[in-house]
C-alpha cells in the first residue's frame, strides 16, 4: 500500500504543544517518505467536542505550515473509489460504518451486552495498578455466547447495555517502530473492553481501527500514552481482516511537575502561544529541538525540517517543557 499517515485530534479544546509535537513528527515522517497526510476529526465525545475547536485546529495547522492532503472539515478530496463509500473524515458522521463492523463482530459471537456501571466495575477491583488502569472482571460475560443478545431488553435494572468484546487469555505481540518489541495479555491488561458505550457513543478502540483501515493508513504516529492501546487495536484489526499499520509512539511533552501536557494547561496552548506574538517558525524550531532534529531551538519552517528528519534522532525519554 502507498505510505499514508494521519493526524487525528479530538476537538475538545485548543491544541497544546504536545498535540502539535505529534502532528509535526507525523507530518515530517510522511513528507520525508513522499506519502499522503490525512487530517481526521475524532469527535466521538458528544459532550466535549465542538466544531469551533476543530476549526481552531485547522487554523493552527495552516499557521504552522502543516498542510494535509485528505480530510479535515471539508472532507477533501472526495475519493469515490475508497472502501469507505461516502467519504467523511469526521467520526461523528461515520456511525453507519462503525455499526456495520460492530455487527460483523457480533455475528462472530465475540460481543455481549454489559450493564455494569463504572461504580460496579470499581467495586469489584482489587487494589488498582499504579497507572490507574481498571481491568474488567467479566461480570456480564455470558456462559452461552450464542444467546448473549437474546434478552437484551429485559434486564432488571432497566439500563441500556454497553457492548463489550471478548478478549483471549494470550499474548498480543508487536514491534513499535520507536520503542521496540511489546507483548501484552489483554485478559490481564484490560479484560473484555467496550466497543460501544451504553449511551450509544462509539468507543475509541473500534472507531480508530475501522477508520485507519478504511482510509488506508499505513503509519500511526502518536504519544506513548496510547502505546498500550495498540494491542487492543491489533486484536480488532486481525478479527476484522484488516492489515495492521506500523505503530510509532512518541515521548510525551511534560510540564515542570512531570505531568504530560493537557488542554487544561492554557499557558502552553496554541491560543496563548499565538497571542504572545511568537512566529510559527519559532514554535516549530522549539519542537524540532525537543525531537532531536536540530541541535538548538532556532526558528525554522516545516519544509526546511523535512530533509533533516530521522526517527533515529527522536528521544525515547519524556521531555520537560518550561512555560
Amino acid at each position: 500500500m502507498p505510505m499514508k499517515g494521519r493526524f487525528a485530534p479530538s476537538p475538545t479544546g485548543r491544541m497544546h504543544l504536545g498535540n502539535v509535537y505529534s502532528a509535526l513528527l507525523s507530518w515530517l515522517s510522511v513528507r520525508s517518505q513522499g506519502g499522503t497526510w490525512v487530517l481526521r476529526i475524532e469527535d466521538l465525545d458528544p459532550q466535549r467536542s465542538h466544531r469551533i475547536y476543530a476549526e481552531q485546529i485547522e487554523d493552527d495547522l495552516h499557521w504552522l505550515g502543516l498542510d494535509w492532503d485528505e480530510g479535515g472539515l471539508e472532507n477533501m478530496p472526495a475519493n469515490p473509489s475508497s472502501q469507505q463509500g461516502s467519504v467523511s473524515y469526521i467520526q461523528s458522521e461515520r456511525g453507519t460504518i462503525y455499526t456495520h463492523y460492530l455487527n460483523k463482530l457480533k455475528e462472530k459471537g465475540l460481543t455481549y451486552p454489559c450493564y455494569c456501571t463504572r461504580a460496579d466495575i470499581m467495586a469489584t477491583q482489587a487494589p488498582h495498578e499504579a497507572d490507574g488502569r481498571v481491568v474488567y472482571a467479566g461480570t456480564c460475560r455470558p456462559k452461552n455466547l450464542d444467546q448473549a443478545w437474546s434478552n437484551v431488553d429485559s434486564h432488571p435494572s432497566g439500563r441500556k447495555p454497553a457492548t463489550r468484546i471478548i478478549v483471549p487469555d494470550e499474548e498480543i505481540s508487536f514491534v513499535d517502530a520507536h520503542y521496540g518489541p511489546l507483548s501484552v495479555n489483554l485478559a490481564r491488561h484490560c479484560g473484555d473492553f467496550v466497543l460501544r458505550r451504553a449511551d450509544g457513543a462509539w468507543a475509541y478502540q473500534l472507531a480508530v481501527v475501522v477508520d485507519d483501515a478504511l482510509m488506508g493508513i499505513t503509519e500511526v504516529v502518536r504519544g506513548r500514552d496510547l502505546l498500550l492501546s495498540a494491542p487492543q487495536q491489533i486484536y480488532l484489526y486481525r478479527l476484522l481482516g484488516f492489515e495492521v499499520p506500523t505503530f510509532c509512539h512518541l515521548p510525551l511533552l511534560c510540564n515542570e511537575t512531570g505531568q504530560r501536557l493537557c488542554k487544561r494547561d492554557k499557558s502552553l496552548d496554541m491560543g496563548e502561544i499565538r497571542r504572545s506574538g511568537r512566529s510559527p517558525e519559532s514554535v516549530l524550531g522549539q519542537l524540532a529541538f525537543y525531537a532531536g532534529i536540530i541541535d538548538r531551538p532556532e526558528p525554522v519552517s516545516a519544509l526546511e525540517l523535512v530533509p533533516e528528519f530521522s526517527w533515529t534522532k527522536v528521544p525515547v525519554e519524556d521531555i520537560y517543557v518550561s512555560k
